[in-house]
């Protein structure tokens, strides 16, 4: 390997939500940013932009666009446009302003739960209601419910659906038949899709992710496609992703939705990030999936000699697992509780995901295998202490 993804970033005292929320003598597992260090062409990128001394107003340059054009083009296979990517600090501010601007009030936004537990916000917080088509979960692995869903979508007040691709936080990478039925559902009953992709560039290598969008132009014309590096080369912090609308009419709601709030500029350091990240990024990213695999086994035979009671629901993309804790027969709160107060490590509870999530908890693999190795042996230690 040429990078070296073993090496400890000490965190702690950085105004790190991650590692400066909680008690000091938890091991956080939960929120989806990595421990690892940034790729050095990023490192070096930025500290030349500081170096300048002034940090104005920014807009994205030609530079910006085309590396953003041309990773989406040899990563996903889709031809993009300049004037198709609109700035978001955030894919989760995106979905708030795009739910906010393609949706009236009393309308509802159909979710595949258990999902990402901002979506829920984006729809209530801006007055519509969630519409559920939960995923069926059969022989370890969860699968889209088409005939719940088609029927969800007969109902008139329903304007989008949100799709996670890949799913968080179960992990599925959708095929592209799955990915059709679902698109040819939406244009029958004239709903718009909104596929969150943040998680699109990591993918483990038995598995291919596919761009909704790129399935075919009445599925490019009926959806907005989120995109970001920050999942991708770690740069949550920069504040930056890419709404990516090639229908001239959505685009154009929400550009008015997003000049009504003031929101238009990067930040001085996130523009130089990115283009230096899709640039020279690609074997770092290569090496880092190859990293997250080996922390992937590392816990599935970790789990299968110690605790096997727990089951893990294979990833096929993002650096996020879901863990099946349901033998324990605990409650949900008692769950959560148990891992967080005697474990003393931090995971995303399952239940904030839907009620789908109950018994199941979510864990970042995106760290050194030191860091995972030690969550797993307090969970381990912790059970045992219980049963004793």
């Amino acid at each position: 390997m040429n990078y070296d993804f073993d090496k400890i970033v000490e965190r702690r005292n950085t105004s790190c939500v991650k590692w400066d929320a909680g008690d000091k003598d938890v091991l956080p597992m939960w929120v989806a940013d990595m421990d690892f260090e940034v790729l050095p062409e990023i490192l070096e990128a930025v500290k030349k932009r500081a170096e300048h001394g002034v940090y104005g107003y920014t807009l994205f340059s030609d530079e910006y666009y085309n590396a953003v054009i041309s990773w989406v083009k040899e990563k996903h296979n889709w031809d993009i446009k300049k004037e198709w990517i609109i700035y978001s600090p955030g894919v989760v501010t995106g979905l708030n302003l795009i739910v906010k601007a393609l949706n009236q009030v009393g309308d509802k936004v159909v979710i595949q739960t258990p999902v990402y537990y901002p979506f829920y916000r984006a729809i209530e917080n801006n007055g519509f209601r969630v519409l559920k088509n939960p995923l069926k979960f059969e022989d370890g692995k969860y699968k889209m419910d088409f005939e719940d869903l088609e029927k969800k979508l007969k109902d008139k007040r329903v304007k989008t659906l949100i799709l996670c691709s890949p799913h968080n936080p179960v992990g599925r990478v959708w095929t592209k038949d799955e990915l059709k039925r679902l698109g040819d559902l939406c244009l029958q009953n004239g709903v718009t899709i909104i596929s969150d992709e943040i998680h699109s560039d990591i993918i483990y290598k038995e598995n291919e992710h596919t761009t909704f969008a790129s399935i075919s132009k009445e599925f490019e014309n009926n959806s907005i496609v989120c995109m970001s590096a920050s999942k991708t080369f770690n740069l949550a912090g920069l504040r930056t992703s890419s709404l990516i609308i090639p229908n001239e009419v959505l685009r154009r709601k929400v550009i008015n939705v997003i000049d009504s709030v003031g929101n238009a500029e990067p930040n001085a350091f996130s523009e130089c990030a990115t283009v230096a990240a899709y640039n020279y990024g690609k074997q770092w990213l290569s090496e880092m999936i190859d990293y997250l695999k080996g922390n992937l086994n590392f816990m599935k035979e970790y789990i299968n000699e110690n605790m096997p009671y727990i089951k893990v629901i294979e990833p096929e993309g993002t650096y996020l697992a879901w863990l099946d804790f349901r033998a324990l027969e605990m409650e949900p709160n008692e769950l959560h509780e148990f891992i967080l107060k005697k474990a003393k490590v931090w995971f995303d509870e399952g239940y904030i995901f839907g009620y789908e999530g109950n018994g199941f908890e979510r864990i970042n693999l995106a760290c050194p295998r030191i860091i995972l190795k030690e969550a797993l042996e307090r969970i381990n230690k912790a059970i045992n202490q219980s049963r004793e």
